[in-house]
């Protein structure tokens, strides 16, 4: 095994000096689930716990990342939305907090925000759908990418990670690249580290971790749930179109179907205009992610998981996850470059 470990440490070498972790692993940003608890319990477990900022305030930011401070002296890193409206609050707060890591996520920043999040002398990382935008990226000077694909929870693109792996790892070596999207065990990371990648990131597989506060009926719902039951939301109609979420189907998800026809039937009979239709559409999952994740409604919530789920079978404390995702890779590190047997 030692060959195997010696091996493992060429592969995320990059990763690792990057994040200034234990292990290239890093943990996905997660609204409501990757708060203060889980983050510091990814980090010090070795790998690179993520801080969702989500819809969080400057002040409210401020004092999860403190507490985050407090509980791991270890790196870690706090995810933006491009979208907020107090972004550049936000990435002044992470400077004043000395964030050594910004993920900025939710759509392509602006050159102005990468910028701005570099000033703090923080290592930026953005994520990247295409090599077009990989490129673009770069350009802007962004320190690191993700490229995450269809197979994630939540809001997700129309490319599988296996084929973004082979567009872009080959291409893109200016930065570390990390791997994310339907990963969930060791031999997957191995696999897109022998590809070029420096790292991977894991979201879904955090979710049932002691240390993770979801409520014990999102994290049952995650158990009992199969690959095959993490599915992108719905569009009925392209005139209304629906950002894809990929979501363990629930009693929300059929209604959702139903509420689309519902409002694109009033905007067609004349009695709602178009926008008006399409923001009743967009607001219907409104609260719906802290319903099941706080308050545990898992039938009329919102069950973001990616299809990794199904790899997901019990609770178990943060620091196991990492330990057998280790002892996955390098036991597949161990098989693959291990003597071959002679033939007879």
């Amino acid at each position: 095994m030692d060959k195997a470990r010696e091996r493992l440490e060429h592969l995320w070498r990059r990763g690792r000096e990057f994040l200034g972790t234990e292990y290239a692993i890093m943990g996905g940003a997660m609204s409501w689930i990757s708060e203060r608890q889980l983050v510091a319990a990814i980090s010090n477990g070795g790998g690179f716990g993520v801080l969702a900022c989500g819809s969080m305030g400057p002040g409210l930011l401020r004092e999860e990342i403190r507490a985050t401070q407090e509980l791991t002296a270890r790196p870690f890193g706090v995810n933006l939305i491009t979208l907020h409206p107090d972004l550049d609050a936000l990435i002044d707060v992470c400077g004043e907090m000395q964030v050594g890591h910004i993920v900025l996520a939710g759509g392509l920043p602006s050159a102005a925000s990468i910028k701005r999040a570099k000033d703090t002398g923080a290592k930026v990382i953005c994520f990247a759908p295409a090599v077009v935008l990989a490129k673009k990226l770069l350009r802007a000077g962004v320190d690191a990418l993700v490229i995450e694909g269809a197979e994630a929870g939540g809001h997700v693109g129309p490319v599988a990670t296996s084929v973004l792996a082979q567009e872009i790892l080959p291409v893109i070596d200016q930065v570390p690249v990390f791997v994310a999207g339907g990963i969930g065990r060791g031999e997957a990371i191995v696999s897109y580290l022998e590809m070029g990648a420096s790292g991977c990131q894991l979201g879904t597989r955090f979710v049932c971790a002691s240390e993770c506060i979801a409520h014990p009926n999102f994290k049952k719902a995650f158990i009992r749930a199969a690959a095959r039951d993490a599915l992108p939301s719905v569009q009925v109609d392209p005139q209304f179109p629906v950002i894809p979420v990929r979501a363990l189907s629930n009693n929300a998800t059929r209604r959702f179907i139903l509420f689309q026809m519902e409002v694109i039937s009033r905007f067609k009979s004349g009695e709602i205009e178009q926008k008006d239709a399409q923001l009743e559409i967009e607001h219907f999952w409104a609260g719906a992610l802290k319903r099941a994740v706080i308050d545990g409604d898992v039938e009329n919530g919102s069950l973001m998981a990616g299809q990794s789920v199904g790899m997901v079978t019990r609770e178990q404390p943060t620091a196991e996850i990492l330990q057998e995702l280790l002892s996955q890779a390098l036991a597949a590190l161990a098989d693959r470059h291990g003597p071959v047997p002679v033939q007879a």
